[in-house]
């Protein structure tokens, strides 16, 4: 799982503490929590290696609704911001003979649906009331195209060489029901029901221009659950989001989004989204003792710092080894293979929700990691870091891969567009 982290972005509150709150005790905020707490978890599969996540405004947890963000911009939403506290993927195929036409009507309908709900406001018709009283809650709502979405809509010539296929990866025990899909939406919230308003908003809005594929729901910590901001845990139990590109590197724009002169014009700042469903097998993970999950690993499970040495944010020393000359971080560990200077470079922000689905009839549970990363490439992002896993991660051995899929997501409409508009009129 790669090492990774990002920035949490939350509307900061703008007062300095609660009325009556002692200048030498601790506010009320304090005691509340605090937002941001950020980090990527684990990615059980791939990814690189950027930056710890930086603190957040303190904010009540009373003021958790009022977080919003906007859905018009140069990219979509739901790809910079930080890591909400809910989320849901979900695959639509367009029905038989729905085409252009109408993808075009759907996606309009779609971006009208988003703009309005990540306002705090109900659905443009029939609002089922579920977040009646909720604000918007840092709601996002992004959308992709599929493989097959271009083979629908008679719009082959304009599908990107980024969307082939991605390879096999010996990891891989996929679920073809539950992978790839002509349309995909990813929905976060910071509130549950609001996750939920917006995922029954968008079924609602397929109307019969497309069905549901697969649906996949996931969560994060959610914001003011810790002390201080601080990177989350994976249900591994590690601290996981270390690193991870951050939008003040130099090359952040260029390793994230397709750049404005890129091809094809359609996505100019947009990025590819890689979708895994990725199996922790927690059983057998549980059984190690804490020494040896770190070795798996390659850094401290108490606070994420690597096994040379240092604090979470301490630079890796890949040479540092014991009095036997024994590397302390293992050639195999997860967090030496992701580097990107032992991947040419390769990166990719790396944004998950976990997920758990209940027990299997063997008592084992169905939970892990809904890995979703971003990059302007993905054959030069997810594909070489997962490729060099597959040849000798430790922590492959409690993990599978059982669902995938790669879309293409068009940059941000511009006010009076709809999502994917120069690609369906152009």
């Amino acid at each position: 799982m790669p090492d990774q982290s990002l920035s949490q972005v939350r509307t900061p509150d703008a007062s300095a503490a609660e009325p009556g709150a002692r200048a030498s005790g601790v506010s009320r905020r304090a005691l509340l929590g605090t937002a941001g707490a950020t980090g990527l978890v684990l990615g059980a599969a791939g990814g690189a290696v950027g930056y710890a996540a930086a603190p957040a405004a303190a904010t009540p947890l009373t003021a958790l609704g009022a977080g919003r963000a906007m859905f018009h911009g140069k990219h979509q939403p739901g790809i910079t911001e930080g890591l909400q506290a809910r989320g849901h993927l979900v695959a639509f195929d367009l029905v038989a003979g729905a085409g252009r036409k109408e993808a075009a009507a759907l996606l309009r309908r779609w971006s009208a649906t988003a703009e309005r709900l990540m306002a705090g406001e109900p659905a443009p018709h029939d609002d089922t009331d579920v977040a009646r009283d909720a604000g918007p809650s840092s709601l996002t709502v992004t959308f992709g195209f599929g493989h097959g979405f271009f083979d629908r809509t008679g719009l082959q010539k304009q599908r990107p060489a980024a969307l082939d296929p991605l390879p096999d990866f010996s990891s891989d025990r996929l679920d073809k029901a539950r992978s790839d899909g002509d349309l995909w939406v990813q929905i976060g919230a910071d509130d549950a029901l609001v996750a939920f308003h917006a995922l029954r908003a968008i079924q609602k809005d397929a109307g019969s221009a497309a069905r549901v594929r697969w649906q996949m729901n996931g969560f994060n910590r959610s914001p003011g659950a810790t002390a201080h901001p601080m990177t989350a845990r994976n249900l591994m139990g590690q601290l996981d989001g270390t690193g991870n590109p951050k939008p003040t590197d130099a090359d952040f724009e260029k390793r994230i989004f397709v750049p404005a002169s890129g091809e094809p014009a359609w996505m100019a700042n947009g990025s590819y989204a890689v979708v895994r469903r990725i199996r922790m097998l927690l059983d057998d993970w549980e059984k190690l003792s804490t020494t040896a999950q770190e070795q798996v690993i390659g850094r401290r499970k108490a606070d994420g710092a690597p096994l040379s040495g240092g604090d979470e944010t301490t630079p890796m020393d890949l040479e540092k080894a014991d009095a036997k000359g024994d590397y302390l971080v293992p050639l195999n560990a997860h967090a030496r293979i992701t580097r990107p200077d032992r991947n040419g470079g390769a990166a990719m922000l790396r944004r998950p929700f976990s997920y758990h689905d209940g027990i299997d009839a063997d008592g084992t549970p169905d939970a892990g990691l809904l890995f979703i990363c971003w990059q302007a490439d993905p054959l030069r992002g997810f594909v070489p870091v997962q490729r060099k896993l597959d040849r000798g991660d430790a922590l492959s051995q409690f993990i599978r891969h059982e669902a995938s899929g790669l879309f293409a997501v068009p940059g941000g409409a511009a006010k009076g567009e709809y999502v994917g508009q120069r690609l369906l009129e152009g």
